[in-house]
């Protein structure tokens, strides 16, 4: 296809790897999921609840990621690839607005909206490469195969109910996780290769940190909307300083050197379709699971600073924890090291550490969320310390 009809983004050039501002407009739908998320794991926080979350956060991370990589092939600045994008926004907002009762009556409309996204969006992809390379047109329908194998599952559970819906729809969501590491084999089709992932680096690696951005962003919304309607006294103003330097502290983990490390290093791979399948679309939903969680710890010590029950304690640790486990395995993956950070692997420790304390009904909500934040403050100026020790030795 000619350069001029090809829907493709370019390549090589400087704003190749820029994120676009029709991009961002779709991202402000993951906003309102990351808030549905997040609330719908406070109000049903037991393990049934959590399951539920846990397997709707990984379905709202998959659809995201893989809309990424679209776009990553796709110019979003054309026409046609930005009204898809507007169609799979009207989507999204249908799959957000489900997510607190997907498990009761909505669970048609959250299952319809996410099958329509991943099938459709790979449809009108295989539309938009067609007279490009024949391996593109492949791959794409490759995709299709796994997606409409999913989809199958997706909507049979929406038609069950209670723990039957929950395990065909792990089921569907287990056949979409791994259908990447199995590089999308169809019977017939054949398998796709790293070689047609030639992703643009640069841009994947701003979409993740933009969504992490997003995450984030909606942990402070809840920290600021719960604070405003809390009584104003020490327990609350104390629990608002620890929520608001926690995320701090996760924002520093992540920005002030390894996001920026991994971006140089993709963006100049000679491989960089390995590393966006594993450090960026798997590792991720560690660290975007990890933020969600705070933002609902940040709420329970806010609202509960005197006491935690067993889940609310478990929850003020995990998410912090999740959090530093992917920012480990992430840094790990995309540097020259033969184990993830030290600072990250004793803050791993020590988070562990502080719950057998925490479940004796040692620390109050409160206390607890303090050292959980005071860990991330740890390990952030531990890193941020060690790098810069490091660069005077590697200058020399």
């Amino acid at each position: 296809m000619s350069s001029s009809r090809s829907l493709l983004r370019g390549r090589g050039s400087y704003d190749s790897g820029k994120v676009g501002m029709v991009e961002l407009f779709f991202d402000l739908v993951f906003v309102f999921a990351v808030t549905q998320l997040s609330h719908s794991l406070l109000a049903n926080l037991t393990i049934g609840g959590a399951v539920q979350v846990a397997l709707m956060m990984v379905a709202v991370w998959w659809v995201w990621i893989f809309t990424s990589w679209v776009t990553n092939w796709l110019d979003p600045e054309k026409l046609p690839i930005r009204l898809g994008l507007f169609g799979l926004m009207v989507a999204g907002l249908l799959l957000s607005s489900s997510i607190p009762k997907a498990f009761t009556e909505r669970g048609v409309m959250f299952a319809a909206a996410f099958v329509f996204m991943q099938v459709g969006r790979t449809l009108f992809a295989i539309w938009a490469v067609r007279g490009e390379p024949l391996n593109m047109t492949r791959n794409f329908q490759r995709i299709l195969a796994w997606m409409v194998l999913s989809g199958v599952f997706w909507i049979s559970g929406a038609l069950l109910e209670g723990d039957q819906r929950l395990a065909c729809w792990a089921l569907a969501l287990l056949i979409e996780l791994i259908s990447p590491s199995l590089y999308f084999w169809v019977p017939g089709l054949g398998r796709s290769t790293l070689a047609d992932w030639n992703v643009e680096g640069s841009h994947m690696a701003e979409r993740c940190g933009l969504f992490v951005i997003i995450a984030l962003g909606e942990s402070l919304l809840v920290t600021g909307a719960t604070f405003a309607e809390r009584v104003l006294n020490g327990q609350a103003l104390t629990g608002f300083l620890i929520a608001v330097l926690g995320s701090v502290a996760m924002w520093w983990v992540y920005f002030d050197s390894g996001a920026e490390r991994a971006h140089h290093r993709i963006a100049h791979s000679s491989d960089p379709g390995r590393q966006a399948r594993i450090a960026y679309t798997y590792l991720h939903v560690l660290i975007v699971a990890g933020i969600i969680v705070s933002a609902v710890a940040d709420e329970w010590v806010l609202v509960h600073p005197e006491y935690a029950s067993d889940a609310g304690i478990i929850v003020i640790v995990a998410g912090p924890w999740l959090f530093l486990l992917g920012c480990a395995l992430f840094k790990w993956v995309m540097a020259d090291r033969i184990l993830p950070p030290l600072s990250h692997l004793v803050g791993l420790a020590l988070l562990l550490a502080l719950l057998p304390a925490a479940l004796n009904q040692l620390f109050s909500a409160l206390l607890l969320g303090g050292l959980t934040t005071a860990v991330m403050i740890l390990v952030a100026a531990w890193e941020t310390r060690a790098l810069r020790e490091s660069l005077p030795a590697q200058e020399h």
